[in-house]
């Protein structure tokens, strides 16, 4: 088993009004990764995801290149990423 690891996201472009939280929300309770996402004022979606190192990247990678169907991606940015040795969240859940 890969190590846990936790890392925030950020993601750009049309983010918003897109079903991208849905679809996030839906992608990382598929890959049953734990953490959250929101809509920013900034006109972004951001987040946390944990799980197994190689479960998170495939999730960002699903961050980077699809997102929801209508939506488009200009950039996703990660950060604050670090091993953990449990996990702090049950689940996938949309913040508002």
């Amino acid at each position: 088993m890969s190590k846990l690891v936790s890392v925030d996201y950020e993601v750009y472009g049309e983010v918003q009004g897109v079903f991208f939280r849905k679809y996030t929300e839906k992608e990382g309770s598929r890959l049953k990764l734990v953490g959250w996402v929101r809509n920013t004022n900034r006109g972004t979606v951001e987040g946390q995801i944990q799980g197994p190192k190689d479960t998170v990247e495939t999730m960002k990678t699903w961050l980077r290149t699809t997102g929801s169907p209508m939506s488009r991606i200009d950039k996703a940015s990660f950060a604050n990423e670090k091993e953990i040795s449990t996990l702090e969240f049950g689940s996938f859940t949309t913040r508002y």
